[in-house]
């Protein structure tokens, strides 16, 4: 469908039968983007494996794929945006690291 290849801004949710929980992630990798997924189980070997297998922005478990906090790196995979959100992430962006380098210098 097309409403799952593409970015949609809106509340939209498709439903969709599946036999296993290893063929509900490859239609997740099947897009251009890759913000972020909520995965809701309690088995943590499927948290690992959708962590793991997934190429998006972070894995949200048991709440909505919207979740954020200002202290993480908050950003997308893929198409989905450019860099990541957050303090630490502004703060690093905002720095330009240098280097010194002094090699045989008599003391």
């Amino acid at each position: 469908m097309k409403v799952r290849r593409e970015e949609i801004f809106g509340p939209v949710v498709t439903v969709d039968p599946y036999d296993t929980f290893e063929d509900v992630l490859s239609p997740v990798d099947e897009t251009n983007y890759g913000l972020q997924a909520g995965v809701f189980t309690r088995d943590l070997d499927r948290v690992l494996l959708a962590h793991r297998e997934l190429v998006v922005g972070g894995v949200v478990v048991n709440d909505a794929s919207a979740f954020r906090a200002d202290q993480m790196p908050y950003g997308g995979s893929k198409d989905s945006g450019f860099g990541r959100e957050g303090l630490r992430s502004a703060m690093e962006e905002m720095t330009e690291p240098r280097i010194l380098i002094l090699s045989n210098i008599p003391l």
